[in-house]
């Protein structure tokens, strides 16, 4: 068994797993309040050696590399915009709205607008979520909408709601869905109200990566496959090589 080989070949689906998580952290570091991934690496035991010439050896057990995701939810810097309904969080906890089947979202985009029906919304049009469902804001009331630090939400001296923000035990539990947007459809998730987050009116959360960023880590993982699609090239001429002179009656 060549265990080499397969080293090179895990590397190389590793490799390519990591260029498609840049790709991905690419997409997403112009979407407000983003979480990028990172890749990990571990070894995991894929079988046994056969034993060496000698007397008494044993079977060897013999590891390959093996990517994991895990999602980074360092928060991003926030960025004044002005707006009077940008909200951006410090410290943890998502925004929740509601999704068109009737699902609750969460995302730390709080780049929020008022439909014409009066309700705050996301960019999607998703309906942001209040205490008592879907925040509702009166189209006629020409007073500016205000948003405080707990996140309650009033225009002129009429209170039209709270933000819900939520934590979670475990934020790795959660689902992606997409346009910074996540689910949290895991069986084992916990989730609470978030007292401790602090809301910053006309702000709005930057993602926590950068294009430049994520090009030097695509050098690195394209290096890293290229490495490794050589290592298995060496082999493949290797083995060549021993079955023509093995194989040579001369």
């Amino acid at each position: 068994m060549n265990v080499s080989l397969y080293h090179a070949a895990a590397g190389l689906t590793a490799a390519d797993r990591w260029q498609e998580v840049i790709g991905e952290n690419m997409a997403g570091s112009s979407i407000p309040g983003f979480k990028r991934q990172d890749l990990s690496f571990s070894a995991i035991q894929a079988g046994m050696m056969q034993p060496g010439a000698q007397a008494g050896s044993r079977p060897q057990p013999f590891a390959i590399p093996k990517a994991g995701v895990t999602t980074n939810y360092t928060p991003g810097e926030l960025r004044f915009s002005g707006a009077k309904t940008d909200v951006a969080l410090e410290g943890g906890g998502f925004f929740a709205v509601q999704l068109p089947d009737g699902n609750t979202g969460y995302t730390r985009d709080g780049e929020f607008k008022v439909s014409v029906a009066g309700q705050l919304v996301t960019k999607q049009g998703f309906p942001v979520l209040g205490s008592n469902g879907p925040i509702q804001l009166d189209p006629r009331n020409p007073n500016a909408i205000s948003i405080s630090a707990k996140g309650e939400i009033a225009q002129g001296i009429d209170v039209k709601g709270s933000l819900k923000i939520v934590s979670f035990d475990d934020p790795q539990k959660l689902t992606q869905a997409g346009g910074g947007m996540y689910l949290a459809t895991h069986p084992e998730i916990h989730r609470s109200d978030e007292p401790n987050a602090v809301v910053r009116q006309g702000y709005v959360e930057s993602s926590n990566t950068t294009p430049l960023a994520e090009m030097a880590n695509m050098m690195s993982a394209m290096r890293t496959f290229e490495t490794n699609q050589r290592m298995i090239q060496l082999h493949d001429e290797r083995l060549n090589r021993a079955i023509s002179e093995l194989g040579s009656t001369s």
